[in-house]
């Protein structure tokens, strides 16, 4: 099929411009377009309406909340479920704490009690001992138990509770003054402390393998001093010597521990506590806290 051509178009001539003359082609038959297919037209898809997307998550959220369940995820959400981790493992803490400083007034200030403590109260001590150690080895030894509420609380409080009488027992054999200087000079170390574990860019979360190392040291260094009081009971003197020795070396173990376990809780190391653990969170801190009281208590307390 030819196109319809007219007969009086001029060629070019050769070596000249374009002629201005001519005229471009007739259009060709209806039937041409139909023999040649159309060129394929893009597709357009129009973004969809119903996308859902989330609000930030702010710290007052559930921390529990399954994220795999959200489309989307940013270093917010994680950053608000961290803080809201951090705020309940101390307000569990300070709940601890002031349970156990209520039991240490209690068993210092009231006399008829701090009598009854010191003369008679000896068999609910080893009592309240028992119960610490079960209570403690079933919160780290069992995560179902410490991750479940409300059986993760219930286990704590009795713990807290029989570590509380045990420690308000301690404190009654002490001179008034000498626990409550011992309780704020051990407030200010672990203030200091927690603020160094906060700001140093040093990652204690790797040295957990140093702090066992020092964990048998003072072990083994406790039980030489036990085998000294054995063998030289009269050596009072050095019986002192040896009780500051393992009291700055217990002073230290602890200290890292509080460093230690300040970093595993505020997160942002190598290793840190996941959302759930803030009762085994608050139980370590707790225990370092409270050996730190006892350590200072019976490094430079007056006993009676």
């Amino acid at each position: 099929m030819a196109y319809n051509q007219q007969p009086n178009q001029t060629p070019y001539p050769l070596g000249s411009n374009y002629n201005t003359q001519y005229s471009t082609p007739a259009a060709p038959p209806p039937t041409y377009a139909s023999a040649v297919d159309p060129p394929p037209q893009k597709s357009y898809n129009p973004p969809p309406t119903n996308i859902h997307v989330p609000k930030n998550r702010t710290a007052d959220s559930n921390y529990e909340t399954n994220f795999a369940d959200s489309p989307f995820g940013s270093s917010f959400s994680d950053k608000a479920v961290r803080m809201a981790f951090i705020r309940k493992v101390y307000l569990i803490l300070m709940v601890q704490l002031l349970v156990t400083f209520g039991f240490v007034c209690l068993f210092s200030l009231v006399k008829p009690i701090k009598t009854f403590i010191q003369t008679t109260g000896s068999w609910f001590y080893w009592v309240s001992y028992a119960t610490f150690l079960v209570t403690y080895i079933v919160l780290v030894c069992i995560p179902s138990v410490r991750r479940k509420y409300p059986g993760n609380f219930i286990c704590l409080t009795v713990f807290t509770l029989a570590f509380s009488y045990m420690v308000g027992t301690i404190s009654s054999f002490y001179d008034t003054t000498s626990v409550f200087v011992a309780a704020g000079v051990t407030c200010l170390v672990c203030l200091s402390l927690s603020l160094f574990a906060i700001q140093t860019k040093i990652d204690f979360t790797l040295c957990s393998g140093l702090l066992f190392a020092l964990v048998m040291v003072l072990f083994f260094f406790g039980l030489s001093c036990m085998t000294f009081y054995f063998i030289f009971p009269a050596n009072v003197f050095a019986w002192r010597i040896l009780d500051c020795v393992y009291g700055g070396l217990a002073a230290l173990v602890f200290s890292l521990f509080l460093v230690y376990d300040t970093q595993m809780v505020v997160g942002g190391k190598k290793h840190e506590l996941s959302p759930e653990e803030y009762v085994y969170g608050a139980l370590q801190l707790y225990i370092d806290v409270v050996y730190l009281f006892l350590i200072l208590l019976a490094c430079f307390g007056k006993s009676n």
